[in-house]
């Protein structure tokens, strides 16, 4: 949930924010749910929401500079510079991107959070796919 937020917003403390409006929505809605199976799409969805709402609320612009990298070995490096990377994407390139990679959601899933058909995010993640493949070939040499 704080990943998807986190997508969506330019800090940390703002997704923070999201999340827990969120828990908060959710639980007042819990005998709402109509799958259990369903359950972490729907949280997803819901935070996606929140973290929408806030941002039109604050009118932000999203920055990477909030990001505290916390580095490691080479490996947490390249993770950072592709978190970097994915950060910088259009906000409908960054939403789909982080829904599908980091939280796993599906296609189908992922379309349901956003309202989008499933179609938009197949194409967003094409380009989210080709831009990225792009910015970190760049960065190689």
């Amino acid at each position: 949930m704080y990943r998807a937020a986190r997508a969506v917003l330019d800090s940390d403390a703002d997704a923070e924010d999201a999340v827990g409006q969120a828990l908060l929505l959710a639980w007042q809605a819990r005998k709402q749910a109509r799958e259990p199976s369903a359950a972490r799409t729907w949280l997803v969805a819901i935070t996606v929401n929140c973290a929408r709402r806030l941002r039109r609320e604050r009118n932000r612009v999203m920055s990477c500079g909030d990001l505290e990298p916390i580095l490691g070995g080479q490996e947490d490096r390249h993770y950072h510079e592709l978190w970097e990377a994915v950060l910088a994407l259009p906000p409908g390139e960054r939403e789909v991107v982080t829904l599908f990679y980091y939280e796993d959601l599906t296609i189908q899933q992922t379309a349901r959070a956003l309202a989008i058909p499933a179609g938009t995010v197949k194409s967003r993640l094409n380009r989210a796919r080709g831009r990225l493949r792009e910015w970190l070939k760049e960065d190689e040499t």
